[in-house]
């Protein structure tokens, strides 16, 4: 396999193309950004963020990277890799942004998948310099970026997939950023997904809403497939960090953050939808 970093980045405030020159990416404009000495990049102006540290704390990042590297999502992470890999030839080069990319975990795995032949041309891209730091810091292969889905700063029409974890999508954004043909790959959760901890949390479960996945313009769907499986947990330090992974750090009350607290032990299961849409090949 042949891991190197995506290189088409725009400038985030006028959506030229950057260069990059030594250390500091610039645009024609002479807008420039700094590559931070870990081999990261922050993209991400300060008039387009919400909140003065936007996306997961420090705190919430460390404990994803303990809970995926354990292995506990590594079937979530076959299952992606298949997908994003499906068919290629052997020799092919794939441009692949992970649109929320967390600490990494999913790229480093999808990298570890790819064949000996083949070339991969990564770029992760999270709204947390603290995600961003983790993955930088892991692997330094790919190109990571402090950005937001909401504006990625690519040139149009660049990558042949782009995945979104659970996370945010922005589908105009990831039309205009895929070439005709491309896989957007959506990973969202299942209704069963963690309910035995969501059990126990909170006093009682909505009843999932069930509905026709909504096909984005400039996209056709594919049948996609669902991955379920069972983990054990054991250690309050494991479940700690499963929460603190998870919306539910958020939602759950202080009574509900206690029952959690207090477990040593815990089955779960694992139930997550895999979604693709294929870009259309006019607009």
């Amino acid at each position: 396999m042949n891991i190197i970093r995506f290189m088409a980045l725009a400038c985030p405030l006028d959506g030229a193309p950057l260069f990059r020159h030594g250390a500091t990416w610039r645009c024609a404009a002479s807008h420039s950004f700094d590559i931070a000495s870990q081999g990261y990049t922050h993209l991400l102006p300060v008039q387009k963020k919400r909140s003065h540290d936007p996306g997961d704390s420090k705190e919430m990042v460390a404990a994803r990277r303990r809970f995926l590297n354990a292995g506990y999502y590594r079937p979530i992470a076959a299952a992606v890799s298949r997908a994003v890999l499906a068919d290629l030839p052997p020799d092919a080069t794939l441009n692949c942004l992970d649109a929320g990319s967390g600490e990494g975990y999913y790229l480093r795995q999808l990298a570890a998948a790819t064949g000996e032949g083949q070339t991969l041309a990564v770029l992760g891209l999270d709204i947390s310099k603290w995600a961003v730091l983790s993955a930088a810091k892991q692997d330094k292969r790919p190109n990571w970026v402090v950005g937001s889905n909401a504006n990625l700063p690519v040139l149009s029409g660049t990558f042949d997939r782009v995945l979104c974890m659970f996370g945010f999508p922005v589908y105009a954004e990831f039309a205009r950023v895929l070439k005709p043909g491309g896989l957007l790959l959506q990973v969202d959760a299942g209704p069963d997904h963690l309910r035995e901890l969501r059990e126990i949390i909170y006093p009682s479960l909505k009843p999932e809403r069930v509905g026709e996945v909504q096909v984005p313009a400039g996209f056709s769907r594919q049948p996609g497939e669902s991955v379920r499986f069972s983990v054990d947990i054991s250690g309050a330090e494991q479940i700690a960090d499963l929460l603190a992974m998870t919306p539910h750090l958020f939602r759950a009350s202080a009574e509900g953050k206690a029952r959690a607290a207090a477990l040593t032990a815990l089955s779960l299961t694992v139930d997550v939808r895999l979604t693709h849409f294929w870009r259309d090949a006019t607009g």
